[in-house]
């Protein structure tokens, strides 16, 4: 069985190299009780997590995002009415605010009826493709509130129609038997430093920088008899003639819909997770939901706990995968070409996006340009599962997972500098899987893991540096590391 998926993975592995959310009849759904393999060695999570001793004092964590939707599934359209209770967490006064509109990068796609701050309708702000500039009625102090109301309307774009400078795997919009809502709304970038977050699209690896926020999703079908079924960030509730979706602490909110979904599930714990598949995809949409409910639980006890009451695995209709809030999707490649073995890029990429939960969702990080704090900690985190669950195929992923690749390059590159899809992958993944295990093996297990749980631990709901990284590390060791410093980046830091 592992001679004929290595030689599977062997055949594959030149295409495969993405990584990387009338009545239609019930889906078909499987819902048991998940008996998984209980790892080893459990995490002491750090119960003291530290804040700013300059944070500033507000009634809100975070800011909250309220949208009351209404899909036409058919025509294509969205309409919405979000509210955002916005608390400035910055430290300093704000006059404006910058919000990204992503959908705004296609033509015709995002059309605005009104903006209102603190109940006044605004006209002081501009629109440049997805950045919206939004002028305050009057100054935010520190730790103060405002409350943004903004209607507008959506009309989806064909999702594998590319747009100049966008040519990744479109996600946004809908295709013959899926509707995808991702990065749908306006919000507030970040600001740090003094400045607004919000990098250009590129047409590889993600430009968006997230901080976390609460939401609240009320979804309402044009013709609830035909709705489709839904995959979400967050809980369903069902009420009068809606479904409310609620999540707190959270990168983005995410809705997928199709007619054509089958389902099944696993609980694990208090988490229900979910696997959202095509029709004749039923073997490897069970075998990517126990492999990422397999890792939530492993990822749970080395790194810390899931932070949410539901994952949802969602099988595009688009040849990418892709990691959101409490969801990710996964590319129909991996289910197409799946062997009912262990090694092959259903279980790789599946274990992959759930580490997201962690490193991006728990842990967010400048995408754009640093995305190694990321993608190269969801990378290890597959030999992480697979030395906890399946020890004797370690190796093996090595070997074709990383190693078939022959990593090179600095890993702390922008997203812009990848020079292609393919390099940026192998330096910034595969080569930076590389650094952490030297890095595991010369300051030992304990302090590594030690590390990771209270890197998690300082960094949950926050944007984390490079610098930051490294500063966590050292209170951890004090060996000495800088060798790997000077072979893994091209910045020496401290």
């Amino acid at each position: 069985m592992q001679n004929k998926n290595i030689n599977y993975i062997k055949a594959h592995i030149f295409v495969i190299f993405l990584f990387a959310s009338c009545a239609s009849p019930e889906p078909a759904v499987y819902t048991e009780t998940a008996t998984l393999p209980v790892p080893t060695e459990t995490a002491t999570l750090p119960t003291d997590i530290s804040t700013p001793t300059n944070a500033p004092v507000s009634a809100l964590e975070r800011a909250q995002y309220n949208l009351n939707t209404n899909i036409d599934y058919d025509a294509h359209t969205v309409t919405v009415d979000e509210t955002i209770f916005y608390p400035n967490l910055t430290g300093n006064q704000l006059n404006t605010l910058v919000m990204a509109i992503v959908p705004n990068l296609w033509q015709d796609s995002f059309s605005l009826t009104s903006i209102t701050i603190d109940g006044i309708a605004s006209t002081t702000y501009s629109i440049s493709g997805q950045r919206l500039d939004l002028v305050l009625s009057s100054i935010l102090p520190a730790g103060g509130i405002v409350k943004i109301d903004v209607q507008y309307t959506l009309s989806l774009p064909f999702a594998e129609q590319e747009d100049p400078g966008i040519s990744r795997p479109r996600i946004y919009g809908y295709t013959p038997r899926q509707m995808n809502l991702t990065n749908w709304y306006p919000f507030v970038v970040p600001y740090i430093n003094g400045e607004w977050i919000l990098h250009e699209p590129w047409y590889y690896g993600e430009h968006l920088v997230y901080d976390a926020a609460d939401y609240e999703v009320n979804v309402r079908f044009t013709d609830p008899a035909t709705a489709p079924i839904v995959a979400a960030s967050g809980a369903p509730e069902k009420l009068a003639d809606s479904t409310r979706y609620i999540i707190t602490a959270a990168r983005a909110f995410v809705i997928s819909a199709s007619r054509e979904y089958q389902v099944a599930s696993l609980q694990v714990g208090d988490v229900k997770v979910s696997s959202y598949y095509y029709p004749f995809n039923e073997i490897p949409g069970q075998a990517v939901l126990q492999a990422s409910a397999e890792a939530l639980q492993v990822f749970s006890q080395r790194y810390g706990a899931y932070p949410h009451k539901t994952l949802s695995i969602v099988m595009a209709d688009f040849k990418d995968s892709m990691e959101f809030s409490a969801l990710y999707f996964h590319s129909p490649l991996y289910y197409d070409q799946y062997d009912g073995g262990f090694m092959n890029y259903l279980t790789f990429i599946g274990v992959h996006e759930t580490s997201h939960q962690w490193w991006f969702e728990q842990v967010a990080n400048d995408q754009a340009q640093q995305p190694w704090l990321d993608e190269t900690l969801a990378t290890y985190s597959e030999r992480v599962y697979y030395e906890t669950l399946h020890p004797d195929l370690v190796k093996e992923w090595w070997i074709y997972r990383v190693d078939f690749f022959k990593p090179q390059g600095f890993i702390d590159i922008p997203v812009y500098d990848g020079q292609g899809f393919e390099s940026y992958r192998i330096t910034v993944y595969l080569k930076g899987a590389h650094f952490l295990e030297d890095l595991r093996a010369r300051i030992g297990d304990d302090a590594f893991f030690a590390f990771l749980q209270d890197y998690l631990a300082q960094g949950r709901g926050k944007i984390v540096m490079t610098n930051d990284f490294f500063r966590i590390l050292s209170q951890h060791t004090g060996t000495d590391y800088s060798d790997l410093l000077r072979k893994y980046f091209q910045n020496i830091y401290p």
